[in-house]
């Protein structure tokens, strides 16, 4: 679907996609996809907690920092037409044919990170979502993998919960928010969370859940708009400028959403860190960590994927898009095979080469592996 078109009043056109333009090898074979970015529902977690007044105070958190506009229009449109590609495998697997994509890495919900929740409440939180997770991608091992989704509020349960979805459950890793509460991703109560998850190898997939910005970008969806790549650039600038990527070098991190605003607008931040001794704070410049990150293709538009190539390269850029929501993006083929100056490798490599080659090395579990189809 162009990007200046309105999305089809039927959830399943959304993810139709022409064969036609399917990237394909020299034997028209289409090329092998490995979408990193797509999510599913937890019901029983919304069972657990629907009585939590930290749960009904959402309503009115959401239409004060998302307005009253969005909210009507997500409750009577896109939380509907996501319900069954969320809840139902048949769908999901359908959608993906559509698409042309081969393995879809599954990860929780954002709405579900529910980093209010004590102790004893977020390690039920988390078995749920990480055992369901692991259940549907068993399934269809051939098809799925997963990402489960820890406590970070509380470090050493998220230390220990990483250990079981990665060693155990045979998850990839886990997605986590831009910021935990009142704590960035680089403050040091975090530490063991990020030297467990190089000492796993494991692949920690960034994605935002709201913004700071709060009433502000309530008018015209610009929450999620405008809000989004905002929190994910600030939260990947902690990381670099707080020395998280310096002390664990060995960390697998994914970036939703492009990586936001960062990648393409780098330069400033390179300036900062020659010029202001306070910005001099890790061992490199900023742009040098971005070739050690890797950021989903979530930009809509081939000169924007160029952009974002050009800024962290071709080896760090795999197909993410957003299943099953109406911000997301889901003709990758058209979209990789329009960006200039690709070779077909690099095509071949961004579909689904780097996505394998970042999620196989953090395997520890037998159960951890892509399955060829």
């Amino acid at each position: 679907m162009p990007a200046d078109e309105s999305p089809p009043d039927h959830p399943a056109e959304r993810f139709q996609t022409n064969p036609a333009n399917w990237v394909r090898d020299a034997d028209g074979r289409r090329t092998r996809t490995v979408d990193m970015h797509a999510h599913t529902v937890t019901p029983s977690v919304e069972s657990l907690i629907a009585d939590r007044p930290q749960k009904k105070a959402e309503a009115d958190l959401r239409l004060r920092t998302l307005g009253a506009a969005s909210v009507d229009h997500n409750n009577k449109v896109m939380l509907p037409q996501s319900a069954a590609a969320l809840t139902d495998i048949a769908v999901r697997l359908a959608d993906m044919d559509r698409m042309g994509v081969d393995v879809q890495v599954v990860s929780p919900l954002p709405t579900q990170y529910y980093y209010w929740a004590d102790q004893d409440l977020a390690a039920q939180i988390v078995r749920l979502q990480n055992e369901h997770v692991a259940g549907i991608c068993a399934q269809h091992p051939s098809r799925l993998a997963g990402l489960g989704t820890l406590a970070m509020q509380h470090p050493d349960l998220a230390v220990s919960q990483l250990d079981h979805a990665v060693r155990t459950l045979g998850l990839r890793g886990v997605q986590l928010s831009t910021a935990v509460n009142e704590r960035e991703l680089s403050n040091p109560s975090l530490e063991p969370v990020w030297a467990k998850a190089a000492e796993l190898g494991c692949l920690m997939f960034v994605h935002p859940m709201g913004c700071s910005l709060g009433e502000r970008l309530a008018p015209s969806y610009l929450s999620n708009i405008v809000g989004q790549p905002v929190e994910t650039a600030v939260a990947l600038s902690h990381l670099i400028f707080g020395g998280v990527l310096d002390r664990h070098a060995g960390l697998r991190i994914c970036a939703a959403h492009g990586g936001g605003y960062l990648p393409t607008y780098v330069g400033r931040s390179d300036h900062g860190y020659r010029t202001r001794p306070d910005a001099h704070t890790m061992a490199h410049a900023p742009s040098d960590y971005l070739k050690r990150i890797w950021f989903d293709c979530l930009v809509y538009s081939p000169r924007a994927v160029r952009a974002l190539i050009d800024a962290v390269g071709v080896s760090q850029v795999v197909v993410g898009t957003d299943y099953p929501f109406d911000m997301g993006y889901y003709d990758v083929h058209a979209l990789i095979r329009a960006t200039p100056g690709l070779t077909a490798d690099e095509r071949a490599a961004i579909l689904g080469g780097n996505a394998e080659s970042l999620l196989i090395p953090g395997a520890v579990s037998s159960r951890a592996h892509l399955h060829p189809r």
